[in-house]
C-alpha cells in the first residue's frame, strides 16, 4: 500500500515549518511528517537526520510531497541526488509550489532547470551580500555583534584559578569557543 509523506524543512530557529505543514495539509492526506528545523539546505540531504530517516522509510509506490523544490536543498547537485535516490526506491516526488510531479520526465527537466535558477539566486544574493559588506567595511562601519566579553579578564580568572576553559566558560557564561579566543587573544 502506497503513502503520501511530507518532508519539512526550515534553516533557523526563528522559522517554524507550521505554514509549510498548512499548505500541504490542506491539498494531501499525509501519513508521515519528517522534519527539519534549524537546519541548513546547504548541509547534504543525506547527513540531515529527517531526510536520513525518510530514505530509510520510503517504499516502492510512495510519494514524497515538499511545499518547494528548495527543500530538498540548496543546491542543484544535492536535489538531483536527492530526487535520484527516491526514484530508484520507486518513490515520486511532488513539489507543491513549481506545481510539478518530479518523478515524470518533464517534471524532472523542470527540477534540474528550477534548482540551477535557485542556485543561481543564491549566488547572486551572496554576491549582493558581500558588496554590502565591503562598501560598509570602506565607510568605516563596525560590522557584527559588538563584543562584551572582557578577553583579559576572562584569560586573567582562568590563570588565576588555574581553570579549564570549561570551567571558565561557565564561570563567565560563555561558550567554550568564546574562552579559548579571549585566552588567544591576550
Amino acid at each position: 500500500m502506497s503513502t503520501t509523506i511530507a518532508y519539512l524543512r526550515v534553516s533557523t530557529d526563528d522559522q517554524t515549518t507550521e505554514n509549510q505543514r498548512r499548505t500541504i495539509a490542506a491539498r494531501y492526506n499525509i501519513s508521515k511528517w519528517f522534519v527539519e528545523e534549524a537546519l541548513s539546505g546547504a548541509i547534504p540531504a543525506a547527513q540531515r537526520p529527517a531526510m536520513a530517516a525518510l530514505l530509510a522509510y520510503v517504499r516502492d509506490g510512495d510519494t514524497v510531497v515538499v511545499v518547494a523544490v528548495d527543500r530538498l536543498g540548496r543546491n542543484t547537485i544535492d536535489v538531483l541526488t536527492t530526487v535520484e535516490t527516491l526514484k530508484a526506491k520507486g518513490v515520486s516526488v511532488v513539489s507543491m509550489r513549481e506545481g510539478f510531479d518530479i518523478g515524470t520526465p518533464i517534471g524532472k527537466a523542470m527540477l534540474t532547470m528550477l534548482a540551477a535558477v535557485a542556485e543561481l539566486e543564491r549566488e547572486n544574493i551572496k554576491v549582493r551580500q558581500m558588496a554590502g559588506i565591503e562598501r560598509a567595511r570602506a565607510e568605516g562601519k563596525n560590522l557584527g555583534r559588538e563584543k562584551t566579553i572582557d578577553d583579559a579578564a576572562v584569560a586573567q580568572w582562568r590563570h588565576q584559578n588555574g581553570a579549564s576553559i570549561r570551567a571558565t566558560a561557565e564561570h563567565f557564561g560563555i561558550s567554550p569557543a568564546s574562552v579559548k579566543r579571549a585566552c588567544a587573544a591576550k
